[in-house]
């Protein structure tokens, strides 16, 4: 889900390509719209029209909460967006993208496609609304792929087993794991760091993790009142220390900076805004990208 202000980049003109064998299209889905989804509350907070009034209902007392919190949505899209130029500068061309959310240019194939446009992508999300508009994360440079699989984070079997009966990635070569802003809506009692570790237990040395995640260091407060409205809602949300969000990052090598608050990584990589970096405490989200060895 990108900022309202963001166009698709010129460098990569995308052509239509058939849907995915990955996951077929469904027109009938139960759309839940009746509690809020955390990709349709990310797309409301960006300025997006994807989203229902539980959704919209779940972002303004987010947002009485916590007046900043469309900034978090915002600085995660660039973070993404600078993650991917620099994988792809590392020479990654296969990404597989959990956590998609609502697609608006310019997505990870965007990004990618444009430095190299053999690349291959796979999105994964489980909300019926991302799967009615997958269509638009298969437009996909003639020399590249995208594809889109329905499935949960938490599912990592039916995820791995999807990607390796097609030829959609090969796992014989590195991947860029991207985990965007989706661990903090997955709770302790289904152990998120083993889902990482797993993932990554699939790929092959060279490979990369790109990840980003809400933190309470800066404003404990109000994130947890902000985290009490999503659960109240039935969504989870669970805002972590440093330390826990260090550990995603376990027997991987990250690159320079490190761990940072977002708009500290890697700030060259973007495009200028012209407006100046939003302060640590109104981001509140850690991100990352690491080599797995």
């Amino acid at each position: 889900m990108a900022q309202p202000s963001e166009t698709q980049p010129s460098e990569t003109q995308p052509s239509e390509t058939q849907p995915s064998e990955t996951q077929p299209f469904e027109t009938q889905r139960d759309l839940r719209t009746d509690r809020p989804h955390p990709a349709r509350v990310y797309d409301y907070l960006l300025g997006g029209k994807d989203n229902f009034a539980a959704d919209r209902a779940a972002a303004e007392k987010g947002l009485q909460a916590n007046p900043d919190s469309r900034i978090p949505p915002q600085q995660n899209r660039l973070f993404l967006r600078r993650a991917v130029r620099f994988l792809a500068e590392q020479g990654i061309d296969q990404f597989l993208d959990i956590g998609t959310g609502i697609p608006s240019a310019p997505n990870v194939h965007h990004v990618a496609q444009s430095i190299n446009p053999r690349s291959r992508i796979v999105y994964v999300d489980n909300d019926p609304i991302v799967l009615a508009h997958a269509r638009a994360l298969l437009t996909s440079h003639p020399d590249g792929r995208t594809d889109y699989l329905d499935a949960d984070l938490r599912d990592i079997d039916a995820i791995l087993d999807s990607v390796a009966s097609t030829d959609a990635l090969d796992l014989d070569r590195p991947v860029g794991l991207l985990l965007i802003a989706v661990l903090h809506f997955v709770g302790d009692e289904h152990d998120p760091w083993t889902i990482v570790e797993r993932l990554l237990a699939a790929l092959p040395a060279g490979s990369y993790l790109a990840l980003s995640h809400l933190t309470g260091d800066f404003r404990p407060e109000a994130w947890e009142q902000v985290a009490e409205v999503y659960r109240r809602q039935g969504v989870t949300m669970k805002v972590r220390p440093r330390p826990q969000i260090e550990r995603f990052f376990t027997g991987l090598d990250l690159v320079d900076p490190g761990l940072q608050i977002l708009p500290a990584w890697r700030p060259d990589l973007g495009d200028p805004t012209g407006q100046p970096a939003p302060s640590d405490d109104q981001v509140s989200v850690y991100g990352g990208v690491a080599r797995k060895p």
